[in-house]
């Protein structure tokens, strides 16, 4: 991941001084799919294998990936596609496969502890250094296995979900986590990946709360610190239940 040192003014109360921050490098890359342009995409010029085979798992254009090569800023995939391409600009200026998304189906619970850690996972040196990008973790069988920022909160969640993809791991076990808010077509990603947990640090939307409802996948924003609250599927974290305080 690319990133410059710009100069700047400071304003702090009656003050003002130079400084060199850094700052992300924003970049154009294009998407291919068997051999068919698909789309172009404002990402972080990092890990495009990965940016390329989730973006298909995760607009539910195929269900895994046969191979990806990159040329420059090209990402050329081959998958066995399921479905004619409708595009639509989502609210992030990314691109969205029209249509409902896949219903999930799983299996796993997970304790008030694992969503922490998850929450604990998703910043990053890279966050913290340049305050510009989003980040995404993937946790599996509980486990940490991977971590991506990009400038589009979209592009980190195809990313983690490409490694997975790419290595052939059971998403059915795994938990998403973003920095990112969660309309429609976040929510939507993570239910055509089939991961049945999605942890966000910041809100949602009506339409991303209705969308995880039906596609039967477990919605937790707002996590923070101590604090999480689950939208829907509370099922899949007992523990909470079992402590909830009924009106």
């Amino acid at each position: 991941m690319e990133i410059v040192c710009r100069a700047g003014i400071q304003v702090t109360g009656d003050g003002a001084r130079e400084v060199h921050d850094d700052i992300i490098v924003e970049d154009h890359v294009r998407l291919f799919l068997n051999g068919e342009f698909l789309t172009a995409l404002v990402a972080s010029a990092d890990r495009l294998d990965d940016l390329g085979a989730g973006f298909v798992v995760c607009e539910g254009l195929a269900d895994s990936v046969d191979s990806v090569e990159v040329s420059g800023k090209d990402v050329y995939i081959t998958a066995p596609a399921r479905k004619e391409v409708r595009l639509e600009v989502e609210s992030s200026g990314g691109s969205h496969v029209i249509g409902e998304p896949e219903a999930v189906r799983s299996a796993i619970t997970v304790t008030v502890d694992t969503v922490r850690a998850v929450t604990a996972a998703i910043e990053s040196d890279t966050w913290r250094r340049t305050g510009g990008v989003h980040c995404s973790v993937l946790f599996c069988d509980g486990e940490f296995v991977t971590r991506a920022c990009d400038v589009g909160r979209h592009n980190t969640v195809d990313k983690v979900v490409g490694h997975a993809a790419l290595r052939g791991l059971d998403r059915s076990k795994c938990i998403l986590g973003c920095t990112g808010r969660q309309p429609a077509g976040m929510v939507s990603k993570a239910a055509n990946a089939g991961i049945p947990v999605v942890v966000s640090r910041a809100a949602t939307t009506d339409r991303g709360i209705l969308t995880a409802q039906r596609a039967g996948l477990t919605l937790i924003g707002f996590s923070r610190g101590e604090r999480f609250t689950i939208y829907t599927h509370p099922e899949r974290v007992p523990e909470v239940l079992g402590i909830l305080e009924k009106p």
